[in-house]
């Protein structure tokens, strides 16, 4: 959450830059997962968080493989569900209270869910999750650092390949189709719940 924290910091700042960042939308998903996040501050301190990591894990990259599966094979979802802010809302608590305990990042399941369910611009979709998970990472961050379980060395060793990778991403962001960036975003995701199903 530490190395999320300060590549969200720079994805920001490169996407800030191009005007691709819907605020309200992200706004909405935070207020929805701050008392999720002090929740699970709170379970975090009495709670065998390995053996729901297990568990939660496998759950995510099986629902990941499936919709992404589904998205790639057939171009979108069709949800019977009405788009209504309300939903942000809740979509900002169970990922909020999810992210807490599982190895599987909160902007995974946030971009699936915008891109293939809400259909927003797959462009706006990467300025939402870097904004939304900046701030998640840096309250999930502070929750590990106290109870002592952070590992500031290798966090040190991922952040200095985040700069390139970051501003690589921006550009490649900015100069796909929109349909194209989608279709890649979603085979990610595939990839993603792929491995976190073989990881688990």
């Amino acid at each position: 959450m530490l190395y999320a924290t300060i590549t969200r910091v720079f994805g920001l700042f490169f996407h800030g830059r191009r005007g691709r960042i819907r605020y309200d939308i992200a706004l909405r998903l935070l207020v929805g997962s701050i008392p999720a996040v002090f929740m699970g501050g709170l379970i975090l301190r009495g709670l065998n968080r390995e053996a729901l990591n297990a568990y939660l894990t496998l759950l995510l990259g099986l629902i990941l493989v499936t919709s992404a599966f589904l998205s790639i094979l057939k171009g979108e979802l069709h949800v019977p569900v009405r788009p209504r802010w309300a939903y942000v809302y809740l979509l900002g608590f169970i990922v909020g209270l999810t992210v807490q305990f599982t190895s599987v990042g909160a902007g995974v399941v946030v971009s699936f869910t915008l891109m293939n369910v809400a259909r927003l611009d797959p462009k706006d979709v990467v300025g939402v999750t870097i904004l939304y998970g900046l701030a998640l990472s840096a309250m999930g961050f502070l929750n590990y650092a106290g109870i002592g379980g952070v590992d500031y060395g290798l966090a040190g060793a991922l952040i200095l390949g985040t700069v390139p990778g970051v501003y690589l991403g921006t550009h490649i962001s900015r100069i796909s189709d929109g349909e194209n960036l989608k279709r890649a975003m979603n085979v990610m995701i595939l990839l993603i719940g792929l491995f976190t199903l073989l990881g688990g």
